[in-house]
């Protein structure tokens, strides 16, 4: 039986969580209103992890996560037009530069830490792996490696890219902060339609063990029935923003439950590897671009090391090549999950750290 107080403590967490989405909601809608590209997605994600570094954030429930993910996936899905496939004939040399670009961002970057901040090379390639944050962080677990560490270093990089990557670039000139493109929005019915049969496939590959399951199951689903000519269109634009904003606060809470003396001690390593692993990035990203006929700014978000659904997103948002972006992104997701665990496994684990003295 339910304790009485019981309805009135979830009332007390949903609460909050609202707090939380209105305070991603003002940072998103603060940048727009300063026309900022990926406004949504960068504002809401800048200023959600502001706050949590001043005062830690309620982090939300899974179960807005799961929802963020499976219409992240319906969005994502919706580039996959007729005329968005018959383009990507020209993506595999651009993808194998992308593999060649992935070695050689764990390895100089990973150098960076091993020589410049004395880490072992299981700490400093876990913590340079590109992507599939939940498998390297399994893996650092049984090699027996700082998980703290790399995850700070993983976070960091993810919450520069999405929170200043779209300035920086508009800066530049690489791209003039374009707008997501205009589509037709789909009808309640046929949205309907869609998010089922994404969150279906999704827990199927759920119950297969795959990553990032509810998120792949959504994209592969959503593609097929566009690229079919099924259903054309997207989701309507404020469903476009609303899932930005939840995806953007994820990144307060990720963050906010990490102890501040660690984030200040390895600051300044974060700061050294993200500058080394974006220059790789983006050496590799300017052949591949070519190769493949699409703009440099594509090429840049494509070979940007962030995770697998944010830069997707924020190609999204920036009006970029999503279905170039997207198939990147989901090629270094499954190389790196792949990957790690293997060429780890061959390596010895971390030495014992000595627990600090008193």
């Amino acid at each position: 039986m339910k304790p009485f107080g019981y309805p009135s403590k979830r009332l007390a967490i949903l609460r909050r969580e609202i707090l939380v989405i209105a305070l991603a909601a003002i940072g998103g809608g603060g940048f727009a209103l300063l026309g900022m590209p990926a406004a949504w997605l960068s504002g809401s994600a800048l200023l959600s992890v502001t706050v949590a570094l001043l005062r830690p954030l309620p982090s939300l429930r899974r179960s807005w996560f799961d929802a963020t993910m499976v219409l992240s996936g319906v969005i994502l899905g919706s580039a996959a037009t007729p005329e968005a496939l018959a383009a990507a004939a020209r993506y595999p040399a651009s993808l194998l530069v992308l593999l060649i670009g992935i070695v050689a961002i764990m390895l100089v970057t990973g150098a960076y830490l091993r020589h410049v901040a004395r880490w072992p090379w299981v700490d400093a390639l876990l913590a340079t792996a590109p992507g599939a944050l939940a498998t390297v962080l399994a893996v650092a677990q049984t090699k027996g490696a700082d998980i703290g560490r790399i995850s700070v270093v993983q976070l960091f990089r993810l919450l520069v890219l999405v929170a200043l990557l779209p300035s920086a670039m508009q800066l530049s000139g690489a791209v003039a902060g374009t707008p997501a493109p205009v589509v037709n929005a789909i009808d309640a019915g046929t949205m309907f339609g869609v998010t089922m049969a994404g969150l279906a496939l999704g827990l199927v590959f759920q119950r297969l063990g795959l990553s990032a399951p509810l998120m792949l199951g959504a994209t592969l689903a959503s593609s097929v029935l566009h690229a079919t000519g099924l259903i054309e269109g997207g989701l309507p634009l404020q469903i476009q923003i609303a899932v930005q904003v939840l995806l953007g606060a994820t990144m307060g809470g990720r963050i906010a439950h990490i102890p501040r003396s660690e984030l200040r001690r390895l600051f300044p390593l974060a700061i050294g590897s993200f500058a080394v692993s974006i220059v790789v990035a983006f050496l590799f990203a300017w052949p591949a671009a070519w190769l493949a006929g699409v703009s440099y700014a594509s090429g840049m978000a494509a070979f940007a090391p962030g995770g697998l659904e944010a830069m997707a997103m924020l190609a999204f948002a920036m009006g970029l090549d999503t279905l170039y972006v997207g198939a990147h992104h989901l090629m270094r997701f499954v190389a790196v999950g792949l990957a790690v665990p293997l060429v780890m496994g061959r390596m010895g684990n971390a030495p014992r750290r000595r627990p600090p003295a008193g």
